[in-house]
């Protein structure tokens, strides 16, 4: 919904913190949920990890704004589902987020949201797909190797976007 990216925008926020560099991250050093490779992607050149840390927050904006929110077409989807599509997108990837969200309407998981794909996410209600996309979101999680390490926080997280995701339905 063309409404929610600010609002959304603040959950993963909140979600994903400030400075990390744990060895155990395959995502490895990240600011306010952005990696390193991220942020070199975004730039075009190379970055240091000083400057990751010091991301401007016009920079931030963009990047959230440009490379998951629009790319997951999360304007044309429902409140709710655009937010639990895009917490995703942005803490296990765009692709992987599509591939789950085209999962929970029977589409062809190629990981990139299309017509066919946003035609059968309107057939659903918005509290069903965000249950939907909720369960197999906590299953992709339970699948990873480093969940041992970060799982209980990823269940966490999961739970608190359907939550949310639910109030912004407007049912």
């Amino acid at each position: 919904m063309k409404s929610n990216f600010e609002p959304c925008l603040k959950f993963v926020l909140h979600h994903e913190g400030l400075w990390s560099d744990d060895p155990r991250d395959p995502g490895g050093a990240t600011m306010k949920g952005v990696t390193l490779a991220v942020y070199r992607e975004y730039l075009g050149r190379e970055a240091s990890k000083d400057e990751l840390r010091n991301i401007p927050d016009e920079h931030l904006h963009d990047l959230y704004k440009s490379r998951y929110w629009n790319v997951s077409k999360c304007d044309e989807l429902p409140g709710g589902v655009d937010l639990v599509v895009f917490d995703m997108a942005v803490n296990s990837g765009v692709g992987r987020s599509a591939k789950l969200l085209q999962k929970c309407v029977g589409a062809t998981e190629d990981g990139v949201i299309g017509p066919k794909t946003m035609a059968l996410v309107t057939q659903v209600p918005s509290k069903q797909m965000i249950i939907r996309f909720s369960e197999q979101r906590r299953m992709f999680y339970k699948g990873l190797k480093a969940f041992e390490t970060f799982g209980r926080g990823w269940l966490r997280r999961a739970d608190e976007c359907e939550s949310k995701a639910f109030e912004m339905t407007g049912d």
